[in-house]
């Protein structure tokens, strides 16, 4: 099965179809929570943006984002994390699915497609057991080029490298695929 599998996700980065499997239900509740992730994680990012800048919304990053990573788990049952394939923080480390869902996500963009829309999900099967597995691309927008462009301010970069000393999450442009929501739940 697990063969399968990437033989689906090589297919689908090819043909640029979202879907090797799709149970009823997990597709629709999977987005549902990455929209409240990405909107609590938004809400808090302007706030502290608008209370301190830049630097102040790297704590936000840093603490915020996995408690609201953890919160959406513990009231819905799903694993609920971000990934990358430049990390910032070292327990965001993708695993071998994810890689290469990350890896099918950037060529998907080198073929055009939209980041915003980029989405994946698979059912996988590991020692008897199986598993809905849920990515949903992340695209660099203008507010994150802040703490994740080219051209960073010295006072942020300070504060990075205070919370992230082997940070490689620099560097992006605006519409890079800065990273993922991945998402899984026993089935």
């Amino acid at each position: 099965m697990k063969k399968l599998g990437l033989i689906a996700l090589a297919f689908s980065a090819a043909i640029g179809t979202a879907f090797a499997a799709e149970p009823a239900g997990e597709v629709a509740e999977a987005r549902g929570l990455v929209k409240k992730f990405f909107t609590d994680l938004k809400g808090q990012l302007q706030t502290a943006m608008a209370e301190g800048g830049p630097v102040n919304a790297i704590q936000v990053c840093n603490v915020q984002a996995p408690a609201i990573a953890r919160n959406l788990a513990f009231d819905s049952g799903w694993e609920v994390e971000r990934t990358s394939l430049k990390l910032r923080n070292p327990a965001n480390r993708p695993d071998a699915w994810e890689t290469k869902v990350l890896e099918a996500f950037e060529a998907r963009k080198t073929a055009g497609e939209d980041v915003t829309s980029m989405e994946y999900s698979e059912v996988v099967e590991a020692s008897g057991s199986k598993t809905f597995r849920y990515m949903k691309a992340i695209p660099t927008g203008d507010v994150c080029l802040k703490c994740h462009g080219s051209e960073i301010d010295p006072d942020v970069q300070t504060e990075l490298e205070r919370y992230y000393p082997g940070d490689q999450a620099t560097g992006y442009a605006k519409g890079a695929i800065r990273g993922a929501f991945t998402l899984s739940k026993p089935l």
